[in-house]
């Protein structure tokens, strides 16, 4: 192999958990400037609860669940490992931030189905049964990770304790659905061949997994495009809206601004330079920024007008999908660095929302939005382009007296917006 193409297969192992969990590809047909109204659709008060719209008379999104155009593998699997001078068996800060440790005393999660949409999970003893969602990448069954980033976004949510160790995830008796719906790892076959993993099969994924019995959906992957490009992801809101008119809750990473990226600007209060999707249709998705160790926004989190809640998404431990153990470290070119991503924030949100359906079987799936919302620690003026609502609370949503909502348009989630009066009653 040649230097160039290690250096190559480096860049490309490393996206993997720097991410958006790899951001998705926007096919060529839809990457042109359009000039459209993206910028007045996302430039308004974010408080009103305002989410791109969705054409509910459009058909629900279905397809073959297999790769849309033939695949191989290209580059190796990624690599986990320890970093030098830790421990991953202790808790991690995130673990510590949030304290989901002390919300097992109401409830673990128990009977929800977390879709976890992403490059695969790998069956590890510490999920318990994974359940084949489908492959959209290779033509298997979803239960295989060669970017080992799927996995690491399951054991968050799901991980069973151990005896040996202090890790665990925050909802251990839920239930993961396993999509692979993209792979760094793999491209397609022949020349002008379309890659695994656009919003097109994101959005065929997000309506298998509601199909399949899902009550909670994870997407830690994003499509970003400067202001007034064309995403190409209409399809892909009306597969989010479905999920929410069949009561699942969808929670979904808000993006990584990095060089190069197409995540590639950060936003700022009252310029929003930077769309991404599907976080974007905040009617239908809780979108996650990630937060550093003193719950501060992390550099890299994507901010937007779109922003639901934030939750750690630095320094992460997680389950290893080869050789059935922890790990707290990847393999890149510059050698073992950190797992850090908005990836990984949103599925501490996703397992606070199997939580809080597990505890609370009566609520909508806005009122679980609503209630995570709500009980978060809320920034200075309530709600900000950083982190939302502010840092999940556990404990808080499981247990806090919440406020009645204000009554809103049947199929959307706007009584998420300030203006009904989202509040923390009780702590």
């Amino acid at each position: 192999m040649s230097a160039a193409d290690r250096a190559e297969r480096a860049r490309r192992l490393a996206a993997v958990a720097l991410l958006t969990a790899v951001a998705v590809p926007i096919p060529a047909a839809y990457a042109a400037p359009t000039g459209g109204s993206e910028g007045d659709l996302h430039g308004g008060n974010r408080s009103q609860g305002r989410g791109a719209e969705v054409d509910p008379r459009a058909p629900i999104p279905r397809g073959p669940i297999a790769p849309i155009s033939p695949t191989e593998q290209r580059s190796q699997c990624q690599t986990l490992s320890t970093l030098p001078g830790t421990d991953p068996t202790r808790p991690g800060h995130a673990q510590r931030l949030l304290g989901y440790a002390a919300a097992s005393r109401f409830t673990r999660g128990e009977g929800q189905t977390v879709a976890v949409i992403d490059t695969g999970v790998t069956p590890h003893p510490r999920l318990g049964p994974v359940q084949a969602g489908g492959d959209y990448v290779a033509g298997g069954d979803g239960r295989t990770d060669c970017d080992a980033h799927g996995t690491l976004v399951a054991g968050i949510v799901a991980a069973r304790p151990s005896a040996t160790d202090g890790f665990s995830g925050v909802a251990p008796a839920a239930a993961i659905m396993a999509i692979r719906q993209s792979s760094l790892a793999f491209a397609a076959r022949d020349r002008g061949g379309a890659a695994p993993g656009n919003v097109t099969t994101l959005a065929y994924a997000v309506t298998r997994a509601v199909d399949l019995g899902a009550t909670v959906v994870n997407i830690s992957q994003v499509a970003c495009g400067p202001t007034g490009t064309d995403l190409g992801d209409a399809a892909l809101g009306r597969a989010v809206r479905y999920a929410f008119e069949r009561n699942v809750v969808v929670v979904a990473a808000a993006g990584n601004v990095g060089s190069g990226s197409a995540c590639g600007t950060q936003n700022v209060p009252g310029r929003t330079a930077t769309v991404a999707s599907p976080a974007r249709f905040a009617d239908y998705v809780l979108s996650v920024a990630a937060t550093e160790p003193t719950g501060r926004p992390a550099s890299f989190s994507l901010a937007g007008p779109w922003l639901g809640v934030a939750a750690p998404g630095t320094d992460i431990t997680s389950l290893d999908p080869r050789g059935g153990g922890l790990a707290n470290g990847q393999t890149t070119r510059d050698g073992i660095g950190p797992i850090d991503g908005t990836s990984f924030a949103a599925p501490y949100v996703a397992g606070i929302a199997a939580l809080v359906r597990a505890r609370f079987p009566e609520l909508s799936a806005g009122d679980v939005v609503r209630r995570i919302t709500s009980t978060a620690r809320h920034p200075a003026g309530g709600w900000d382009e950083s982190v939302g609502y502010g840092v999940v609370d556990p404990v808080a949503a499981l247990t806090a007296e919440v406020a009645p909502a204000a009554p809103a348009r049947p199929g959307r989630l706007a009584e998420v917006g300030g203006q009904s009066g989202l509040r923390k009653t009780t702590t």
